[in-house]
């Protein structure tokens, strides 16, 4: 039996999918055939295009969320439907807790927790009155499952995005499901600003077990599986997709030799 992983006629958007990770997804999306709405404060430098197909672009600044609902409502107007909502808009900078004031941190906070949280509200309004529903994913960090220093609260902002996804799956049930797709780190346009040049790409990468940085479409594949029928039984799962995880530290930090069994 083969997996089909079409939706074809199906409406997605894609928040933050002007570069990086949100445009792989977007690009994974279009492949499978759905129409995508991506949104963000500013235009992609170049339009995110898969197979001959080009997403559609709003600008939206997700915390602002009487401009949020309006793009929503938009968006079910324009398409006559929405199947599914991404919510991949976020970031941070490098910061020590202890550098800056409290209500920088709390910025991080809004952008990564509670922009979400916004238009999923949104997006569930739009859903909630379809026959067959929708999907919400949400994507997190692995920086929300590990200490993240000099990123703590873009780090508690994700985890914070993982348990609000499973209490809307809760919630939103049986009508919406809602999932998270956990990434680990992910090769894009902007990973020189974090490891450097090839060699310090390929370096980090050679700390994963799977042996390198994933792609942007990788994580996309990940969505699209999510937002499909065959993930229909699928809700307030976290996916992780992180090649593997992080080689504990204290394996090479040990000095015995443990003897093979026979």
């Amino acid at each position: 039996m083969s997996l089909d992983l079409d939706l074809t006629g199906r409406v997605a958007v894609v928040t933050g999918g002007t570069r990086g990770v949100g445009a792989g997804i977007a690009r994974a999306f279009l492949q499978a055939g759905a129409e995508v709405v991506i949104c963000a404060r500013r235009p992609p430098d170049t339009p995110v295009t898969a197979d001959g197909r080009t997403a559609r672009f709003h600008p939206l600044d997700l915390r602002e969320p009487d401009d949020v609902r309006r793009f929503f409502g938009t968006v079910a107007t324009d398409h006559g439907r929405l199947d599914c909502l991404v919510n991949n808009a976020g970031g941070t900078p490098y910061r020590l807790l202890h550098e800056t004031a409290a209500q920088r941190h709390a910025r991080v906070v809004e952008l990564n927790l509670i922009a979400p949280m916004t238009a999923s509200l949104a997006a569930y309004e739009v859903m909630r009155g379809r026959p067959d529903g929708g999907s919400v994913i949400m994507i997190g960090s692995v920086s929300g499952t590990r200490p993240s220093p000099g990123t703590a609260a873009y780090g508690a902002a994700k985890a914070g995005l993982d348990h609000l996804a499973r209490s809307m799956a809760v919630e939103w049930a049986p009508h919406v499901r809602v999932n998270t797709v956990v990434p680990g780190m992910v090769r894009t346009e902007l990973s020189a600003l974090h490891y450097g040049d090839e060699a310090g790409v390929a370096a980090v990468g050679a700390t994963v077990p799977l042996g390198r940085l994933a792609e942007p479409g990788e994580i996309g594949d990940a969505c699209v599986f999510l937002a499909s029928g065959r993930a229909g039984y699928v809700s307030g799962a976290s996916l992780l997709v992180h090649g593997g995880g992080e080689r504990p530290a204290f394996l090479d930090a040990a000095t015995v030799n443990h003897p093979e069994e026979s």
